[in-house]
């Protein structure tokens, strides 16, 4: 499938270096395509290194047959923890406990877990490792795009160390602010929350059961995700949405009126929690390209789409956005990036990424509220949907990315 065309020559170019960019590469790699990745950083594949990305991922099950398809996952399998069941909790009292607490299993829907968690360092390490073991990937981390110039036939990028090497295709995943989807001239809709999100790992006495548990009261959800063991104790990896300033606030902290904060959020579901890393903190929003394609250029993941981490959607609806790339390059070779493959891909994917930005939108705002009044409808309505069953199972098939 490769075109041949000499060393500074790829089929295509992958523009962004995170987890989404890296899967693109290894997913047009795998496929034979010749595939250049860059990015201005080195990815941080240490846990407690300056600029880690204390963040972690869930891989839903389509997007761990992805990974698996594309021989990612074998790398990533011995480091992954499943998630069986996720808990939602409501705890919109006058005090911090719940008062609405119910399991979805996966084995309601599945054989399988509903995902598989990782901490996002460690996703970058390995997959990087797994780059640099693959002949048809040229990875240069440490170089950034800073043009792009089309024409019909291919693509010329600048990149930063002064080179402008041709392709047929640029897969734009150079996150939120992405560089390249400004240079193809394509804009944006953005949605503010005035919040922002805290992610960092602890450590607990109580076992947390390969269950995830998304707590809500006011400001966003806190969600512990299972991760590995850490020193002989159990752990997990949170991320705490609250109203800007405050979470500010919280960042501030020292770290025991930090820990002191956190385990009275948790609502102590699983003991007093102990901090076991830095702590990260960014803005939500909600986010949509108006287009997810220019001439030879397509946007996949954070580039395209940014929505709020509830439901572990994120990453999974930016697997879907490659996979779908990848399938159609595979089918017609020979017009990789063509008007006609591109448009395709637009008409792929459109639909359920804006569906989906809306409806974690609207996810979040639920989970904002502060009324009394309001809180005690969403735990009334919490209450309504785990006892109906077969729309139970319905959301739980929609969470794992069937269609509604």
């Amino acid at each position: 499938m490769t075109s041949g065309n000499g060393k500074t020559d790829f089929d295509i170019i992958v523009s962004g270096g995170g987890i989404a960019g890296l899967s693109a590469a290894a997913a047009f790699g795998h496929a034979g395509f010749t595939v250049l990745c860059v990015d201005p950083a080195p990815p941080v594949t240490t846990r407690d290194a300056e600029g880690a990305d204390m963040r972690s991922t869930a891989f839903l099950q389509p997007a761990q047959a992805f990974l698996e398809e594309i021989g990612l996952w074998r790398r990533l399998a011995d480091h992954a923890t499943p998630l069986q069941t996720m808990r939602i909790v409501d705890a919109g009292g006058p005090d911090p406990e719940p008062r609405v607490s119910h399991d979805f299993d996966a084995s309601d829907i599945s054989e399988k877990p509903f995902g598989w968690n990782l901490p996002n360092w460690l996703l970058r390490r390995e997959m990087a490792a797994h780059l640099d073991a693959t002949d048809t990937i040229t990875f240069r981390p440490g170089t950034a795009t800073t043009g792009l110039f089309t024409r019909d036939g291919e693509a010329r990028v600048t990149l930063s160390d002064g080179t402008r090497p041709r392709t047929r295709l640029l897969v734009a995943a150079d996150g939120r602010g992405s560089p390249m989807r400004k240079a193809a001239g394509i804009g944006l809709r953005t949605t503010r929350f005035g919040q922002k999100a805290l992610a960092f790992a602890v450590t607990h006495p109580v076992p947390h059961e390969n269950v995830s548990t998304e707590i809500h009261r006011t400001g966003g959800p806190f969600t512990l995700v299972p991760l590995p063991d850490q020193d002989g104790r159990p752990s997990s990896a949170i991320v705490w949405m609250e109203e800007g300033p405050k979470a500010e606030a919280l960042h501030a902290l020292d770290i025991p009126a930090f820990e002191e904060a956190m385990s009275l959020r948790s609502c102590h579901i699983l003991g007093p929690l102990t901090l076991a890393s830095r702590r990260t903190i960014w803005p939500i929003i909600a986010q949509e390209a108006t287009r997810l394609t220019a001439q030879r250029v397509a946007l996949v993941a954070e580039a395209a789409h940014v929505v709020p981490p509830i439901g572990a959607q994120g990453l999974n609806m930016s697997l879907k956005d490659i996979a779908a790339l990848r399938t159609l390059a595979m089918a017609r070779p020979e017009g990789l990036g063509d008007a006609a493959m591109l448009d395709a891909y637009h008409r792929a994917r459109i639909t359920d990424i804006r569906t989906r930005v809306a409806g974690i939108a609207a996810l979040n705002r639920i989970s904002m509220v502060s009324a009394p009044s309001l809180r005690d409808m969403r735990a009334t309505g919490l209450d309504a949907l785990y006892r109906a069953t077969p729309v139970r199972k319905a959301v739980m098939q929609l969470g794992l990315g069937a269609r509604g």
